[in-house]
């Protein structure tokens, strides 16, 4: 095996606005290649930074939505979450996407952590939370392009979901891999 080099600095050496689209903005960078030299001319898909929670109630049944997901044309068993709005701090945010698509609200919540939404082509990042004492207390308020169903599902189930790969959004795999980590270290 080579011994691995040291990452070098790809250059961005122009960027220029794309169009504006429901939740992205795109931009093109030319960017040099440090390897080659070559020039190319990237997509970056602009976004603001997103939330999910793993949400769990006092028998800790873990809440998700069955949601339709237009880029693979079927529904999709996700935890609850969405996008962060401009100057919005993340708890806030998490807290109203579940009330929002769930009508839930949360005793107690713990940040969990997070990741890229897409490295490849986004800039933005996932922010993981834990939601504790949840319980439905109002109607869910969706989107008019959302369709949401509710499914609860004990953490024993979530668990095998999650192992045998029925769960099939990146963001949802995360922050249960995270919370079950997590839950893991407790004493």
């Amino acid at each position: 095996m080579k011994d691995e080099q040291p990452p070098r600095n790809w250059v961005c050496e122009a960027s220029e606005k794309g169009p504006e689209l429901k939740i992205f903005n795109v931009r093109f960078d030319l960017m040099r290649n440090p390897r080659n030299g070559e020039r190319e001319r990237m997509v970056i898909l602009e976004s603001p930074d997103a939330v999910n929670v793993v949400a769990l109630d006092d028998q800790q049944r873990m809440l998700f939505v069955r949601q339709y997901r237009f880029g693979i044309s079927r529904y999709t068993l996700e935890l609850p979450g969405g996008m962060v709005e401009s100057e919005e701090p993340q708890e806030q945010a998490v807290q109203r996407e579940l009330k929002e698509e769930t009508g839930a609200v949360a005793r107690t919540w713990s940040y969990l952590g997070c990741i890229p939404s897409n490295p490849v082509f986004q800039d933005s990042y996932i922010h993981h939370w834990w939601a504790q004492g949840v319980e439905i207390a109002a109607t869910p308020q969706l989107d008019d392009g959302e369709e949401i169903f509710l499914e609860w599902m004990s953490e024993a189930e979530v668990y095998r979901k999650l192992m045998s790969g029925q769960f099939e959004h990146p963001h949802t795999v995360n922050a249960l891999l995270l919370y079950f980590h997590t839950k893991s270290q407790e004493p």
